[in-house]
């Protein structure tokens, strides 16, 4: 996977690859889920819990794992956002 990409530009296979990665005791359940409602990197980014229990991730300690690993992921999206924003302000 290329982690230089951008998230919010992940396409559903770069999700599943990710979901792979980092949760692979969910993958059952999430696999079907994410490409039956086209989960992109942009709509990742904005999952909760209540989306994760729809996606069949139901046991909280799951949940929360899962939330965490995103919470990761806005952290680094924000980063290179900020990183883009100051790499354009100083090449003015």
């Amino acid at each position: 996977m290329d982690l230089s990409k951008r998230v919010s530009l992940w396409t559903v296979e770069d999700v599943l690859e990710w979901m792979q990665e980092q949760c692979p005791a969910h993958m059952n359940r999430l696999h079907k889920a994410i490409i039956k409602h086209a989960i992109s990197g942009r709509a990742l980014l904005r999952l909760k819990d209540h989306h994760l229990e729809l996606l069949g991730v139901e046991a909280e300690e799951q949940q929360q794992e899962i939330l965490q690993d995103l919470l990761l992921l806005r952290v680094q999206e924000e980063i290179k956002e900020l990183t883009d924003i100051c790499s354009d302000c100083f090449s003015l």
